[in-house]
C-alpha cells in the first residue's frame, strides 16, 4: 500500500464511469423492469385457483430459486444462440450478443425473487377490500389492478428494492462473460497498467457507496410505510 497511486484510478475514472458504469445501471435498470412484470405474472398465476397453473408458476420458481445464478448465466450465455437458432428455423445458432444473454438470464431469475415478494404483498392485503371491490361490480382483473396491486406494491417497495440493491450486486457476475461491465472494465484497467490493489480497492469502494445509499433509501421508505424488511 505504500506506493498507492492515485492518478490510475483518476486517469480511468471517465473510462470507467462512461463504459463500465453505465453498462451495469442500464443492465440493472432493464432487468428490473422486465422481471417485475414477469414476477407479477408469476405471482398471479401462483394465486391462481387453477391447480396446473398454480404448480407451473411454483415449478418455475422453485427451480430458478434453487440454482446457483453463475449456473444459470452460463446456461443462458450457450444455450440462447441455439433456442434463438431453433425459433427462427435456421437450426444454427444465432449470435444474439452477451448483453441480450445476461439481460435474459436476469430477467428469468430475479423474477421468480420478485413473484414471491409480490405474493405475499397481494397476501397481505386485506380480504374485505377485494370483497369490496368485487361488490361495487369489478371483476377479478379489474380488482387487482385497481385495488391489490397498488396497495401491495406499496408495501412491498421497500423489499423490492432491497431486492435490486442484490441485482445490482449480481450483475458483476457478467465478469465471467468477458462483459466490459463496472467490475471488469476495473479488471482491464488493472491488468493493463499491473495496478490490481488500486482497481480493486475502488471498484470495491463504488459498489459499497451505491448500495449502501440505496440501502438507506429502503429504510426511509420501511419508516414512512411501516413495512418490515424481508426478503
Amino acid at each position: 500500500m505504500a506506493d498507492f497511486d492515485f492518478s490510475v484510478i483518476l486517469d480511468a475514472l471517465p473510462w470507467l464511469f462512461a463504459q463500465g458504469l453505465v453498462f451495469t445501471l442500464k443492465l440493472t435498470l432493464l432487468s428490473t423492469v422486465l422481471a417485475l412484470a414477469l414476477g407479477t405474472a408469476l405471482a398471479l398465476m401462483r394465486l391462481s385457483a387453477n391447480r396446473a397453473v398454480s404448480w407451473l408458476a411454483a415449478g418455475y420458481v422453485n427451480l430458478f430459486r434453487a440454482l446457483p445464478l453463475i449456473l444459470i448465466i452460463f446456461w443462458f450465455y450457450f444455450l440462447v444462440p441455439y433456442i434463438a437458432g431453433w425459433l427462427n428455423g435456421s437450426g444454427m445458432p444465432v449470435p444474439v450478443g452477451g448483453f441480450t444473454s445476461a439481460l435474459i438470464t436476469f430477467t428469468l431469475f430475479e423474477a421468480a425473487y420478485f413473484c414471491e415478494i409480490i405474493r405475499a404483498g397481494i397476501l397481505a392485503v386485506p380480504r374485505g377490500q377485494t370483497d369490496a371491490g368485487y361488490a361495487l361490480g369489478l371483476n377479478y382483473h379489474g380488482v387487482m389492478r385497481t385495488i391489490v396491486l397498488p396497495q401491495a406494491f406499496r408495501n412491498m417497495t421497500p423489499v423490492l428494492l432491497t431486492q435490486v440493491i442484490v441485482l445490482f450486486q449480481d450483475t458483476s457476475l457478467v465478469y465471467v462473460l468477458s462483459l466490459t461491465d463496472f467490475l471488469g472494465a476495473a479488471n482491464i484497467v488493472a491488468q493493463r497498467d499491473g495496478r490490481l490493489v488500486e482497481m480493486f480497492i475502488f471498484a470495491a469502494l463504488v459498489y459499497f457507496v451505491i448500495s449502501y445509499a440505496a440501502s438507506r433509501l429502503v429504510r426511509r421508505l420501511q419508516g414512512r410505510y411501516g413495512v418490515a424488511g424481508q426478503g
